[in-house]
């Protein structure tokens, strides 16, 4: 303790050259007393002392690597050096811990540089695993002789761990730099592919768009020297991220976070930059029209698609634009193009237009369904009808339409979906629309096969008015078809004993039309169950 606090070098080898006299196997006294005479600039000394315990014990590190020090001092780097190796070999790296603060400041620096010297030379001219933990060792040796922080070499070794497959130890050697420097980009980069290799998303985002804002120029560099595969599932990853911040920022209204529009047209940058992808540089359209730089955006749309605009997304972007310019008929026609390829899509990107623009396509793009419908282009008008469903906010008028145009489409599944919201908002329609929209449903029941659903479709609509739901009927599906479906459901009801329910469903069958088979299954209810309390 006296010697790593640098006091009474001479009297520390008094008391140690006395224990050695009482035991002169004592190898703690020997080191003792060859560190006290270091101090005291007796180099020679020491350096006899310490080959005559070497003598008695060849493999002792701590010995050693005082040996090392000493050789490096005197200027034999070769011998130095082969008994640095020797410790390597050993395996005791951690036996220079303690001789670090009885060395001086000088002799501790020279120590680092040979030691960070041997590690770049074997990795510049080996990479085998061998050579890559000798590499290993050595930059050991410098962190400790450096006291603990070396940045250089413990950015180096911890490469070195990378390439070995060891990544928690390379993350341990990142956090030691990003705990001194969290702004460090070798180390944030460093950690992010680690995190790459571990699959750990997440994290691996999170290092690289902080890296990204200090020195985006030297992590793309370092993105770009990965293999393939990495460089593709890192832009992803950001990709995936940047989009769901942006949807998030966009969905919210929420324009005074500039510093986080910021940080997205850095990542967008950075992500043309690293791919040429046409999903990047919409992305990065995006996020110029999010910060209302609508002359840029519609300036790279042009550079990197060309006038005509191909494919879908990119005419959608330039419909936004369009719609900055009150052009609402031609981004209508763009955005109903998109409606039926993503509606996902489509949905974000009309998270740009505002309340009164919305409610402007709305209508421009129901009105042109309705002229396509009536010319029979249902594909076509199903574009509109979606735009019309997702600028109004699921207005029932509109997703009544829709539903109807996916009947034509034979598209059964997805209207009946447009119907269950319709009939949910049932509350502010009026008697007879909403006698129609049960009759819609249950015709649509009927063409997927879900008969006793749609006849209690069909039910509802007879109580709620009967003269409305037989026209309905009228139109589709026809009384004829309607009580055949009546019959055999009621008929149904009837063999498992459901007297009332098969009542109740051949009364109102009969409401429909006076079929022959619901009366004589109206008289076998009333022999059959006639002490039951049906009528």
């Amino acid at each position: 303790m006296m010697l790593q606090k640098k006091r009474d070098a001479p009297g520390v080898y008094q008391l140690a050259s006395l224990l050695m006299e009482l035991d002169t196997s004592d190898e703690t006294s020997q080191i003792l007393c060859a560190d006290a005479l270091y101090q005291m600039g007796c180099v020679e000394e020491a350096h006899k002392l310490l080959l005559l315990a070497l003598s008695r014990n060849p493999q002792r590190s701590p010995i050693l690597a005082r040996l090392a020090l000493l050789q490096l001092k005197k200027g034999f780097l070769y011998d130095g050096n082969q008994l640095l190796k020797k410790v390597i070999k050993i395996g005791d790296t951690s036996c220079l811990l303690p001789i670090m603060d009885i060395f001086k400041d000088e002799d501790r620096k020279l120590m680092q540089s040979h030691c960070r010297f041997r590690a770049l030379t074997i990795l510049k001219n080996k990479q085998e695993d061998a050579d890559i933990k000798e590499a290993i060792a050595y930059l050991s040796f410098a962190i400790i002789a450096s006291g603990g922080y070396a940045e250089d070499c413990l950015l180096i070794r911890a490469r070195c761990y990378g390439h070995l497959g060891q990544k928690k130890t390379a993350i341990f050697d990142f956090n030691a730099i990003l705990k001194e420097d969290p702004r460090n980009v070798q180390a944030l980069s460093g950690r992010g592919f680690i995190y790459l290799a571990l699959k750990q998303q997440k994290e691996a985002v999170q290092d690289l768009i902080s890296a990204l804002k200090v020195e985006a120029g030297v992590v793309i560099t370092a993105i770009l020297s990965l293999k393939r595969e990495a460089q593709g599932l890192i832009t992803q990853w950001l990709l995936q991220h940047a989009r769901t911040v942006l949807s998030e920022l966009i969905a919210t209204k929420d324009h005074l976070k500039e510093e986080t529009l910021r940080d997205l047209l850095m990542i967008a940058k950075a992500l043309i930059k690293m791919c040429k992808d046409a999903q990047y540089h919409i992305f990065y359209i995006d996020v110029l029209i999010a910060n209302g730089r609508y002359g840029e955006a519609l300036d790279h749309l042009q550079e990197a698609f060309g006038h005509s605009f191909p494919g879908d997304f990119a005419n959608a972007r330039l419909a936004v634009l369009q719609l900055k310019r009150r052009n609402a008929a031609v981004a209508a026609h763009s955005f109903s193009i998109l409606a039926k390829r993503d509606e996902r899509e489509l949905g974000f990107l009309l998270n740009f237009v505002d309340t009164k623009q919305q409610r402007h396509l709305s209508q421009v793009a129901a009105q042109e369904g309705n002229v396509l419908m009536k010319e029979h282009h249902y594909e076509k008008a199903l574009g509109y009808y979606t735009l019309a469903v997702l600028t109004s906010k699921d207005n029932p008028r509109h997703l009544r339409q829709r539903a109807a145009c996916l009947m034509h489409l034979q598209k059964y599944d997805k209207a009946l979906k447009d119907m269950d919201k319709v009939i949910q908002k049932h509350d502010s329609n009026s008697l007879r629309t909403r006698v129609e929209d049960h009759c819609l449903k249950g015709h649509l029941l009927l063409l997927v096969a879900e008969e006793e659903a749609a006849v209690k479709q069909y039910i509802e609509a007879l109580q709620l008015d009967e003269s409305v739901a037989l026209c309905s009927i009228m139109d589709g599906p026809g009384s004829e078809i309607l009580t055949k479906t009546f019959h055999k459901i009621a008929e149904s009801h009837f063999e498992m004993q459901h007297f009332e329910e098969a009542w109740k469903i051949t009364d109102y069958g009969l409401k429909i039309d006076k079929n022959t088979e619901l009366k004589k299954l109206k008289t076998r209810l009333k022999r059959e169950a006639s002490s039951c309390s049906i009528h």
